[in-house]
């Protein structure tokens, strides 16, 4: 545990809201250290890191190589997703000289990405390495173990997204954003599906003319009402995953237009929060072709559904395993309402599951913090994993 802690604390301590260097610096020089894992650094900051069950190490490239996929030499990798980039502290949480203020008290270790997520990135560093991988393993589903910590999942999955550009493409990933106290308090979970956010706007054009007049011109606003209109009526998609049906949700939650109070307004827009489950989209594209109005989206990160079972059950068989034994309930299956890095690595087509020591409520607050016990729980959780999934099979013999 005290290893743990520490490692955790170093990451919280460590700024990372505008620059997130210094946090991959740190996570880089202690995977080398401690490791005798292929690290690399790509250049926008992304920390990978790689292990074979045979123990051979990742080849060396040529200067024209993607440093992302010589991580993955083979599909049949398992990795260990996190990311250290976080949200701008609150002012009780960074103090007069800039540095991230970081307390451990009643069990807990509080501070900025403390929940999310370093505290699950430094669970996934110790259980990367110390998992024994096995040398012989029939029913192994991975070769290499692998381990990656991303910049930008808080402005939408850029150094994700810039990974999976250049070759990094896992079969399969846990990924350590929250997923505990979903089912029932105390209880870490497995997320194996999460919904997606699409940020739009709906522009509505006219044509001004004095508000005296105003069968001159053509009001913008109505245009954008009458889309309002038409946005509340569209059917939303649903989809059944783990015994519950999950459904999107389409909000307008902005509206701007006009110019005076006595002009008729020739432009009106509308901004549009939807949320995305795996399969169809709201049909928001009946509403844009209307006479006179546009439709952009701004964001679209994409929702996450597993498709591998076997994957979900196995990761879901090591939170049981390591739940407390006296807890009354157990862990399970279970869906998160908001997008991670699991949509862009789940669209790219890896097999995603979520899990982590996070708690619904606890990450972007002025207390944000995570339990110590749950932190410990995740680093076994993780290594037990690792250790079931991931083994070289030997060659058959003649």
């Amino acid at each position: 545990m005290d290893e743990l802690v520490s490692l955790a604390t170093d990451l919280v301590e460590t700024p990372s809201h505008e620059d997130p260097t210094a946090a991959g610096d740190l996570i880089e020089s202690w995977l080398c250290e401690e490791t005798e894992a292929t690290v690399r650094r790509d250049e926008v900051g992304n920390v990978l890191a790689r292990r074979s069950a045979d123990g051979k190490s990742a080849p060396e490239t040529d200067d024209q190589s993607p440093p992302d996929s010589t991580l993955l030499t083979t599909d049949r990798s398992l990795a260990l997703v996190g990311h250290h980039d976080v949200v701008p502290p609150d002012d009780d949480q960074i103090d007069d000289d800039g540095a991230y203020v970081v307390e451990r008290r009643d069990g807990r270790l509080y501070g900025r990405g403390s929940a999310d997520m370093k505290g699950a990135v430094a669970a996934a560093m110790l259980a990367f390495r110390d998992a024994e991988l096995l040398t012989t393993a029939e029913t192994a589903s991975a070769d290499a173990l692998v381990f990656a910590s991303f910049v930008g999942e808080e402005i939408g999955g850029e150094g994700a997204r810039h990974a999976i550009q250049n070759g990094f493409v896992p079969e399969t990933a846990v990924v350590g954003e929250g997923s505990t106290c979903y089912s029932a308090e105390g209880v870490t979970d497995v997320a194996v599906a999460h919904k997606g956010r699409r940020a739009s706007t709906i522009v509505a054009h006219g044509e001004s003319a004095h508000a005296s007049v105003p069968e001159e011109g053509e009001n913008a606003i109505y245009r954008a009402t009458d889309a309002v209109d038409s946005l509340r009526s569209l059917p939303v998609p649903s989809v059944e995953v783990a015994g519950e049906t999950v459904s999107g949700s389409l909000v307008v939650t902005e509206i701007d237009g006009g110019t005076a109070w006595n002009v008729v307004p020739d432009r009106c827009e509308v901004t549009i929060d939807e949320r995305t489950v795996p399969g169809e989209r709201a049909p928001i594209d009946r509403v844009a072709a209307t006479t006179g109005v546009e439709w952009a989206v701004e964001q679209d990160l994409p929702p996450m559904r597993c498709q591998d079972e076997s994957f979900a059950d196995a990761v879901l068989d090591a939170a049981r395993s390591n739940q407390d034994s006296g807890s009354p309930s157990s862990p399970q299956h279970v869906v998160k309402p908001h997008a991670t890095d699991a949509g862009w690595l789940a669209e790219a087509g890896t097999d995603c599951v979520i899990c982590g020591p996070a708690q619904p409520g606890e990450a972007h607050t002025a207390t944000e913090s995570v339990s110590l016990e749950v932190l410990e729980r995740c680093r076994s959780i993780y290594r037990a994993v690792a250790e079931s999934q991931v083994g070289a099979t030997t060659a058959p013999s003649e």
